[in-house]
């Protein structure tokens, strides 16, 4: 139970009548957009967390193809959602399972939709970035990741929803052969922020930026004095790296930090 204060659309809600989260049903309209900024289709597997009376699964399924799943620790709601994927004719992509969303797998999940607390965001979100694939989406409405900035944010109905890529974890030092020439970089990493130092042969250069979207990097290298900037395109693995483009297509890069 929460014992602090907690407001939704100018209403109290008493915390003896928490679960986790209170049950309040996201607008439709905001519904719309949080499958939107996700860019959700058929080839997703969306998971809600808290999912309630099943609208966001609902939706999925029926406006965008995907297969959905809801997690909810209310039997009553489990219920009444499974019945409206029902009447909605989607109850071959859309199912429910009662279950704690703190302890529920939800591992094969592209996309992951939340309306919950803040708190109860942060104590997901190691969970997040630890057990969903590198490109995962998470989406959220109205309720933040503290110091995990999202990637995107928009408004609809007159609140936030955010978006964040899950990031590979390329921290550490990775080196590679392409063209002829041997490059290494050593990362350094905060969520999908990364900066570092790099080398090419054996000699230092200059690593202008380096850009994290779920599981590709580019990395852009510039020699001092050099006019023209190299890009490098890396698709990251957990232990090794595959390179995209140019002299650097096919060139394997490879944890060598242990």
């Amino acid at each position: 139970m929460h014992s602090e204060e907690i407001w939704f659309d100018g209403v109290r809600i008493e915390p003896d009548h928490l679960l986790d989260v209170p049950f309040v049903p996201t607008d439709q309209r905001v519904v719309r957009a949080m499958l939107r900024l996700a860019a959700v289709d058929a080839h997703d597997v969306l998971y809600d967390l808290g999912s309630g009376d099943g609208r966001i699964v609902v939706a999925a399924a029926r406006e965008f193809g995907a297969s959905a799943v809801g997690v909810e620790i209310d039997q009553q709601r489990v219920d009444q959602a499974t019945d409206l994927a029902g009447r909605a004719g989607v109850g071959h992509l859309a199912s429910f399972i009662e279950y704690d969303l703190l302890h529920a797998d939800f591992s094969p999940a592209t996309v992951v939709t939340l309306y919950l607390l803040h708190g109860v965001n942060m104590e997901l979100r190691p969970r997040l970035l630890e057990e969903l694939r590198p490109g995962t989406r998470v989406v959220s409405h109205a309720f933040d990741m503290g110091d995990w900035k999202p990637d995107r944010r928009i408004s609809a109905g007159g609140v936030g929803i955010f978006l964040w890529i899950i990031p590979a974890d390329v921290k550490g030092t990775w080196a590679w052969q392409a063209g002829g020439r041997r490059y290494r970089v050593a990362l350094e990493q905060k969520f999908q922020k990364v900066d570092g130092k790099a080398w090419v042969d054996g000699e230092p250069i200059g690593l202008e930026r380096a850009v994290l979207w779920g599981d590709w990097l580019e990395l852009v290298l510039r020699a001092d004095g050099a006019d023209a900037a190299e890009s490098v395109f890396m698709r990251c693995g957990r232990q090794r790296w595959q390179g995209h483009g140019g002299v650097h297509q096919g060139a394997v890069a490879r944890r060598v930090d242990g």
